[in-house]
């Protein structure tokens, strides 16, 4: 691999920095000592810092020669709710917080880069980096966007980067298109009439209604849905009575829809809604529907795709550099991508051999309580950002 070395000379400084974030780990909204040592550090390096979009994020600004062309670097900031099973020195000092999605190591891989262009400056225009508070769930992007990211600082182009478990070492992915599906969740409260379990005749019963309703949706993928468009449905929760021999007043089911289109979506949600309405009513049984859209599918447009893997290509070679395999994880990334033509790309975390304790009480993969961020990665995802921005600001 064609590693920067003075990137690669610097990699036990900021895995140390890296390990401190996970040993730290802060929840969405909540990143302010995060924010607070990602200031410092580009204060530190002289990279101009402006802070309180989106409340805890943080955005550097990189400035050389005299083109206005401009790009954004994106690396997010927040941990997980969820409490960790690794016991190494680095883990989590926080009950109930972790990272468990590798923020840490986005963070630490963007400030690696920060570093070096600060002191380098081998480019032409401006190099915004944008460390985003509240991805998992906050819809962080979305609200740095509202506070004036692209006005405040306008890019021609945005990019991001994440860590992908599972692939080996040395393995990068971009592709065009949809790369993370849309986000959405659903709750529906079927209403009825309690009574006695043994005299059903007397009561109108929700909990058939809503078993019929939990088969008849996955119709809606495999009968509503083209065959080449990819969809999923899933009843994760079923809420209903207090006791063996009494028929509930009321049943509720709530889940997760994922898509890679909004027309899908649309499709889904409507088909939902008739099914719902319909399947109550022939049981005389009425029913609120409530659908709430979170985050729009992560859709790579084609000519940042194409670029980011020329450069990963010329860092790892081109047998390493794969194609996106589509995943229904979502990404707010995706809000970026609706608003600036950009690239979401994957870099490898490898099969967690890192860890000291192998695999723990469970498989290195993403939102598990025994994953860890792989710190072999910091010199790579420093590195690409680096001759990400050199080639896009040549």
């Amino acid at each position: 691999m064609n590693l920067i070395a003075n990137i690669q000379q610097q990699c036990a400084t900021m895995a140390t920095l890296r390990r401190d974030l996970h040993a730290h780990p802060e929840l969405c909204f909540q990143e302010q000592r995060t924010a607070d040592i990602v200031a410092a550090k580009l204060a530190e390096w002289g990279i101009e810092v402006h802070r309180g979009l989106g409340q805890t994020g943080v955005v550097g600004i990189i400035q050389s020669g005299t083109s206005e062309r401009a790009m954004g670097l994106r690396a997010d900031m927040d941990a997980l709710p969820m409490t960790e099973a690794n016991t190494f020195a680095h883990a989590s000092t926080y009950p109930g917080k972790m990272h468990a999605c590798g923020h840490d190591g986005h963070t630490a891989m963007l400030l690696a880069a920060a570093q070096y262009l600060a002191t380098h400056r081998d480019f032409d225009g401006t190099v915004y980096l944008i460390f985003q508070p509240a991805e998992e769930g906050g819809g962080g992007a979305r609200e740095m966007i509202k506070d004036g990211l692209f006005d405040k600082f306008p890019m021609q182009a945005v990019f991001g980067l994440h860590n992908w478990p599972g692939m080996a070492l040395g393995q990068m992915a971009a592709s065009p298109g949809p790369v993370m599906a849309s986000s959405n969740e659903f709750r529906i409260t079927i209403r009825g009439k309690g009574g006695h379990a043994a005299m059903p005749h007397n009561a109108l019963d929700p909990v058939p209604v809503a078993c019929q309703l939990v088969q008849a949706f996955q119709s809606i993928v495999s009968r509503n849905v083209k065959p080449i468009d990819a969809a999923v449905i899933s009843v994760t929760m079923i809420h209903t009575g207090e006791a063996t021999n009494v028929i509930p007043n009321r049943c509720e089911l709530q889940g997760t829809v994922r898509t890679f289109s909004s027309e899908v979506l649309d499709l889904i949600e409507q088909r939902m809604r008739v099914m719902t309405e319909h399947t109550c009513a022939a049981s005389g049984l009425s029913a609120d529907f409530e659908f709430r859209r979170n985050y729009p599918p992560t859709i790579n447009s084609a000519h940042e795709a194409e670029f980011c893997r020329q450069v990963m290509t010329s860092i790892v070679g081109a047998d390493r550099v794969l194609a996106q395999e589509p995943t229904m994880g979502a990404e707010d990334f995706s809000f970026m991508l609706q608003a600036k033509p950009g690239c979401y790309a994957f870099i490898a975390n490898g099969d967690g051999d890192h860890r000291s304790l192998g695999h723990g009480g469970g498989p290195c993969m993403l939102h598990n309580p025994s994953y860890d961020f792989n710190d072999a990665l910091l010199p790579l995802g420093a590195t690409y950002w680096v001759r990400l921005v050199e080639r896009w600001l040549k």
